[in-house]
């Protein structure tokens, strides 16, 4: 399902106790209801494997589709 409306580029944060990874997004503002910009299904699927992929220590991966920040003192 691709939503129609404008396209906005963001920087999403994932935190986790040990990362914060930052990962480049796209956002829309639908045209039947432009007030607040929403994911699509496939934006959501990504963020939910960034969580999962820091929890999993996976850093080559999370390198390859992000900026990668390691806490210096865990929550």
């Amino acid at each position: 399902m691709a939503l129609t409306g404008e396209r906005l580029k963001h920087t999403r944060l994932i935190q986790t106790p040990m990362y914060v990874v930052a990962v480049e997004i796209e956002m829309i503002l639908p045209e039947e209801d432009p007030g607040e910009p929403c994911y699509e299904p496939a934006t959501v699927q990504f963020l939910k494997e960034v969580k999962e992929r820091a929890d999993a220590d996976d850093i080559e991966w999370l390198k390859r589709h992000g900026r990668v920040y390691r806490v210096l003192e865990p929550a």
